[in-house]
């Protein structure tokens, strides 16, 4: 983050983060600090990314860990399962080099792996519905058989005296109906379904061809090569949030996602996207569409996700930077407290 620079004009780039600081998760102090601010805020829980890639291999697994040996901490909580491999492009490599496989070993595996959960499940701060554990699987068209994991997972947590898992899916297809595979719901993956290539708005090209006519004389004089015309891709914030939540009506539950901000050009680099301009007011007329989303359903399903928390590397937060402070906090607050 620190070292990202901007790569075109009126780039908001590096950010810097207000209140936090540089943090390390693994410091209690931290989490109980994040927690507080989120409840200040209106935020009624935090979905933990946990990494389950076979066999019990596990990364980034000490916050969740920590947070279940941690009762004082009280925020709400659930758990998304990110089956997916690791790739060296998603940290700034030139390559695509899988790092970590996501595996599924079988039906083994699922056992293991639901009795590492159950500890959360069971947990009296675990989001439920209907006394239902939340279980979000990030990919599911990824996992073989889906249906037979769901199925084994539901007698699994019913064996232990569960009355099931609500599972919900993410990154599907728009119209995939989660009640054919054993799900319950669907969060809005519009935004893993964005078409944008290297397109750009009408102004931001006359931007970029302007400075580029400018670049290609200096260096006709020059007689040399001296810049970089590659360019990250550049939608402006106020045109995409019209997409990021559907306007299509559903016979399931469909949840929105939230997105306040993008900006991966530190870890993609000119390979990267930018949603640019999302300010604190774009940011609450996308909020008012996600609410008026799922205001007809039943209270204890009216789920609203926020991508992200702290995805500080994709400039995906909502935790406060140098340039906004709390003003995307205080948009929720105003509008759910």
């Amino acid at each position: 983050m620190a070292k990202a620079k901007p790569l075109f004009r009126y780039h908001y780039q590096p950010h810097f983060p207000a209140d936090f600081g540089y943090y390390d998760l693994r410091v209690p102090e931290v989490r109980a600090a994040q927690e507080k601010m989120a409840k200040q805020y209106g935020i009624e829980g935090f979905i933990y990314y946990h990494y389950w890639f076979g066999n019990g291999k596990m990364l980034l697994e000490k916050p969740l860990q920590d947070k279940l040996r941690s009762p004082e901490n009280d925020l709400p909580f659930c758990i998304c399962w990110a089956n997916e491999s690791w790739k060296g492009v998603w940290h700034g490599a030139s390559h695509g080099k899988t790092l970590i496989e996501q595996s599924y070993p079988g039906d083994e595996d699922i056992e293991l792996h639901f009795e590492y959960l159950l500890p959360a499940f069971t947990d009296t701060r675990y989001i439920k519905v209907d006394g239902k554990p939340v279980f979000n699987i990030y990919m599911p068209l990824q996992v073989p058989h889906v249906e037979a994991f769901i199925s084994r997972f539901q007698k699994l947590a019913k064996a232990a005296g569960l009355p099931g898992i609500y599972f919900i899916a993410s990154r599907c297809p728009i119209d995939w109906n989660p009640y054919e595979h054993g799900f319950s719901g669907v969060i809005g993956s519009e935004m893993s379904r964005l078409q944008l290539g290297k397109k750009r708005s009408h102004l931001y090209k006359k931007k970029v061809y302007a400075i580029n006519t400018i670049k290609a004389r200096i260096e006709k004089i020059a007689n040399k090569k001296l810049f970089t015309y590659a360019q990250p891709a550049v939608v402006e914030y106020e045109k995409i949030i019209g997409q990021l939540i559907t306007d299509k009506k559903f016979g399931f539950d469909y949840y929105p996602c939230l997105v306040p901000n993008w900006d991966n050009t530190p870890r993609a680099g000119t390979a990267g996207m930018v949603f640019q301009g999302s300010t604190p007011a774009l940011f609450a007329r996308h909020l008012k569409k996600a609410i008026q989303k799922i205001e007809e359903l039943p209270a204890q399903r009216q789920f609203i996700f926020i991508k992200s928390w702290n995805e500080w590397a994709e400039g995906n937060y909502l935790e406060p930077d140098k340039k906004f402070g709390v003003a995307y906090l205080e948009e929720i607050k105003k509008q759910l407290c």
